[in-house]
């Protein structure tokens, strides 16, 4: 007999499972944020633990921070604002969701949002109505409310900083931005981040070191066409060797690079009837 691991409020409009899959956090149409947790470590049932409001219009999708940097996780609205909420304790209080940062834009919207770590700390990939691809880095490790940015320009003097690398080839900045996947860092002196526009998907190196003006080196190496329509969801795989995009044709596709590095595709898993 199958069993229920988590009863979600009618109105849920999105989920995702924490690092560990201990915890769910799950946005709603009413723009409230709830927070599921396992009884016990061993448990597989899951009951509410918390639920905040974070916005008046509804999440439209939920993605936690890597676990080394708390228990946190940027919600992204039907309107397109993106913040970024952490589960913190103030004085004798019992455990509550705050906002750390909330970011808005006057001309675009964020569509997606995905996080990767890399030596030099945490940094966070926006995806934007407008075609911008924006990487932000998080300035102090310790405390998501030190999170200082401000988009394409730098301030010495108040510590605001730039977004770190533009992913976009200069004839396709306004292409539409469908989803974003960092890939895990397994040990390469470069990160990867996929990008997937109507046209295509794009695969980036993005430089660990910064130059003098602060800005990491970027580098297309790989366009990868394959969708029929639109694309809807990638993946990475844990090694960040393989990954699994989804699309509008109603097929999974699994990408890797050979070992010269040329990109192709490994399979394409169609449902079955």
């Amino acid at each position: 007999m199958e069993k229920s691991l988590v009863d979600l409020e009618n109105g849920t409009t999105c989920s995702s499972w924490n690092y560990s899959g201990q915890r769910l956090a799950a946005g709603s149409a009413d723009g409230f944020l709830s927070i599921f947790d396992a009884r016990d470590s061993a448990s597989s049932s899951f009951t509410r633990s918390s639920k905040s409001r974070v916005h008046d219009t509804g999440i439209v999708k939920v993605v936690w921070i890597p676990p080394e940097y708390g228990d946190a996780v940027a919600c992204v609205c039907a309107d397109g604002t993106l913040s970024l909420w952490e589960e913190v304790v103030e004085d004798a209080q019992p455990l509550q969701w705050k906002l750390c940062k909330s970011f808005k834009s006057n001309s675009s919207q964020v569509l997606d949002v995905q996080f990767g770590v890399s030596l030099s700390g945490l940094k966070m990939v926006a995806a934007y109505s407008d075609g911008h691809i924006r990487v932000y880095e998080l300035l102090d490790p310790l405390e998501l409310k030190n999170w200082q940015l401000q988009v394409w320009e730098f301030d010495q003097a108040h510590q605001r900083w730039l977004p770190v690398a533009e992913l976009a080839l200069p004839g396709n900045k306004g292409d539409q931005v469908y989803s974003v996947a960092w890939a895990p860092n397994i040990g390469r002196p470069y990160e990867v981040i996929a990008v997937a526009t109507h046209k295509a998907i794009a695969l980036w190196h993005l430089g660990l070191i910064p130059d003098t003006d602060g800005r990491l080196s970027v580098e297309q190496v790989a366009l990868l066409s394959g969708h029929a329509g639109e694309m809807w969801q990638m993946e990475w795989d844990m090694s960040g060797m393989t990954l699994a995009t989804s699309g509008s044709d109603g097929k999974v596709r699994l990408w890797q690079s050979n070992l010269n590095g040329v990109w192709h595709e490994q399979a394409a898993l169609e449902p079955t009837t």
